[in-house]
């Protein structure tokens, strides 16, 4: 196989090191990766699981998980890769044959060729469709959420996913614009949100459209409650002493991972590995910006007393 900087448009993974340290997989054990992307985290776990393990990837993106396939073909041990969102992680492994795994890895980011590609409309320096799909095959788009909600279910929207101060504003400058003519592309919202700030956009630290992408693209993709039914469904997918990771990168998916980990552990049902989360080194910083933002816990289940 190769290394995940072998090819000429690999996604870097982020905290690799400290992935592969925290979730230390053994020979013959089952590693189930929730967001196996462009395969990078696998192409550095898999060998660790010698000849007799098993590992198994979901992915919402089609295109990933044939990238994917690709990638890690040929494989050393079994390897299954699907098209599959891991807030049916329970059923999915039932599909399989498979009870529990022995390690869970979420990495909440997406991928740098979902971002580069202009016509995923996950970027507003690329202009291309408002999509925001991280699967094609869904109905709703982020064009859909912005030209038919209701300006206060928009502002809502807006506020609740990403904090932004100004969600009543750029929601109303969004209706006036979309009762002239629809919002189509990324170019046309990122300059209505500008529009909004008025002559502060220029100031701002981080570009104003920022955070209405962001509560677009998880509105779209219906991504905290995806990560809720995965995080509520560990005890039911992980064997005794195994082990999950997750990497988040806002602020709204840390917190949830937080609080789980925190509850799990209250509970008796596990020990949170990461008192704080781990955050990528300043080397690794400075070889991938995109990382900056990544924030990895981990816990451990805890082994039932008539099993010790």
């Amino acid at each position: 196989m190769q290394t995940p900087h072998d090819t000429p448009d690999a996604h870097v993974p982020v905290l690799v090191e400290e992935v592969a340290k925290l979730l230390d997989p053994r020979p013959g054990q089952i590693v189930l990766d929730c967001t196996i992307g462009r395969a990078g985290h696998a192409l550095c776990l898999i060998p660790m699981l010698g000849e007799t393990g098993r590992y198994v990837g979901f992915d919402l993106d089609p295109g990933n998980v044939t990238y994917a396939r690709q990638q890690l073909s040929p494989s050393p041990i079994p390897l299954v890769v699907e098209h599959a969102n891991f807030a049916g992680a329970r059923q999915a492994l039932d599909n399989l044959g498979i009870d529990r795994v022995d390690r869970i890895l979420a990495d909440l980011g997406f991928a740098s060729n979902q971002c580069n590609d202009p016509t995923r409309g996950f970027s507003f320096d690329l202009d291309g469709p408002l999509d925001m799909r991280f699967d094609p095959t869904t109905p709703a788009t982020a064009a859909d959420l912005v030209n038919q909600l209701d300006r206060h279910a928009l502002a809502d929207l807006i506020r609740r996913y990403s904090d932004e101060r100004l969600s009543q504003k750029i929601a109303r400058k969004i209706e006036e614009r979309r009762d002239r003519s629809p919002i189509e592309t990324t170019r046309d919202l990122a300059q209505i949100v500008r529009s909004a700030y008025g002559a502060r956009a220029g100031k701002q630290r981080i570009d104003p459209a920022t955070r209405t992408f962001m509560a677009l693209r998880i509105a779209v993709n219906s991504e905290l409650e995806a990560l809720r039914q995965l995080l509520q469904s560990l005890t039911g997918l992980l064997a005794p002493s195994g082990i999950a990771a997750v990497i988040s990168f806002h602020s709204l998916e840390d917190r949830m991972v937080k609080q789980r980990f925190v509850e799990l552990e209250r509970q008796g049902q596990a020990t949170r590995l990461t008192r704080r989360p781990q955050v990528a080194s300043e080397s690794e910083r400075r070889r991938n910006p995109r990382c900056r933002s990544a924030k990895l816990r981990a816990i451990q289940m805890a082994v039932p007393h008539s099993a010790t």
